[in-house]
Parts: C-alpha cells; sequence; structure tokens
C-alpha cells in the first residue's frame, strides 16, 4: 500500500472517532437535558409538598383554634363558676356579719356572731386585730386572755372581768358560793369539778389544749390549760 492510501484510511478512522465523540457528547447533553427536567420536576414535587405541608401548617392552626376554644370553654365555666363563688361569699360575709358587739373589761371588744341555734362566735378584737376566737357548739365558751377572764354562753352572752384567778392544782372558793376542786390530768389539761354547797359535782370543766368556760346559773368559770380558774357573778 502507498503512503497516500495510508494517510487517507488514518483520516477516515479519525473521522469516525471525532463522530463517535460527537455522538456520544451529544448523548451526554441530552441525558444532561433529561436530568434537568427530572430535577426541575422534583423541585416542583418539593414546592407541592411545601405547599402541602403549609396548608397542613393551616389545618393544624385551625386545630389549634378549636383546641383553644376547647378549653375556652372550661375556662368559660370556670369562669362562671367562679362569679357564683364569689356571689356565694359574698352572701357568706352578710350571713356573718356581727350580731353586735360589746366592749370588754380590758377596753377591746367582742364581735358577736351568730352562726344557728345556741351557735355563737365570738371575736376578741383590739385595734383592728382579731386576738382570740370563742365559739359555743352544744356548750360554753370561756378564755383567759392575759388575766381578762371572757365566757360565751349558748345564748350569745358575753362576759368579762378583770383577774380573781387561782392557780391549780387544789381546791378554790368561787364566786356565787362555788367550790372548784382543780387537777392536773395531762400536758396543758386540767379538769375542775364544780362543787355545790353540799359538796356534790354539778358541772365539771376539762381543758384539751383550750381553754374553756361556763355559765353556773348566773356565775361565768373560766378555766385556763395552765390551770388558771377564776368566776364571776
Amino acid at each position: 500500500m502507498s503512503s497516500s492510501t495510508t494517510v487517507r484510511t488514518a483520516r477516515r478512522r479519525t473521522l469516525r472517532v471525532a463522530a463517535a465523540a460527537l455522538t456520544a457528547a451529544a448523548a451526554l447533553v441530552l441525558t444532561a437535558c433529561s436530568g434537568s427536567d427530572a430535577t426541575g420536576t422534583k423541585s416542583a414535587g418539593h414546592t407541592d409538598m411545601g405547599t402541602a405541608a403549609a396548608e397542613s401548617g393551616g389545618a393544624g392552626s385551625s386545630a389549634g383554634t378549636q383546641g383553644s376554644d376547647a378549653k375556652a370553654g372550661p375556662g368559660a365555666k370556670a369562669g362562671a363558676a367562679g362569679k357564683q363563688s364569689g356571689s356565694s361569699h359574698a352572701a357568706t360575709a352578710k350571713t356573718t356579719s356581727p350580731a353586735r358587739t360589746q366592749p370588754l373589761a380590758d377596753g377591746s371588744k367582742a364581735e358577736i356572731y351568730k352562726l344557728g341555734a345556741q351557735h355563737y362566735r365570738a371575736e376578741i378584737v383590739s385595734r383592728g386585730s382579731v386576738l382570740a376566737t370563742l365559739e359555743t357548739k352544744g356548750h360554753d365558751d370561756g378564755l383567759d386572755a392575759n388575766d381578762m377572764f371572757v365566757t360565751l354562753t349558748l345564748d350569745g352572752q358575753v362576759h368579762s372581768w378583770m383577774g380573781g384567778g387561782h392557780q391549780g392544782p387544789g381546791t378554790f372558793k368561787l364566786a356565787g358560793g362555788w367550790t372548784a376542786k382543780v387537777t392536773k390530768i395531762g400536758e396543758l389539761r386540767y379538769r375542775a369539778q364544780i362543787l355545790g354547797n353540799e359538796g356534790s359535782v354539778d358541772a365539771t370543766l376539762e381543758t384539751n389544749q383550750h381553754d374553756v368556760g361556763l355559765d353556773a346559773n348566773g356565775v361565768y368559770i373560766v378555766l385556763s390549760t395552765g390551770g388558771v380558774i377564776s368566776a364571776h357573778a
């Protein structure tokens, strides 16, 4: 073969290789375009999902609003109940207004409240502060307030006096001809037997971490948790 023929054959092969390269390049371009379209489709899909998420968020917001309404419902009921409670409190305040106010022996005063049949409460008040409370619950009540003795009877009567106390244990003569036999029965616990003229036990007072009082036929007696007994006619 001549050299010119060899050159021609080499050129043909080069052209074929170039054509093949061009074809492959075209295929890559097509593939790239196809991939771009696919990517575009996915992006569109992502956008749709984003929109769906936003719409879902809107639904969630709506559900949240319903949730708020659901919470607001009981809240509104609670508010109504609060008003009823307030009205009830106001009514209670009216029904528990003092039936009367009475001055006491030491210059303080007693505010007396009627709570029911033979059920009274007396608040010892000084300078606007409640210092002590007495209450009748089926029996008289009494108090030793720093050597001022106070009784509250079942019919809501308050009596007060200063001094005249006897420190138990012991047996003591009291106003009105009564005798008191005071014994200690425990910590802050004393018992006083109120004896008549013939020595009979006509009444008994007993403290249990609380002062006690008694109306003994118009003679008012107080026994304190410290064992001090005093009477006033």
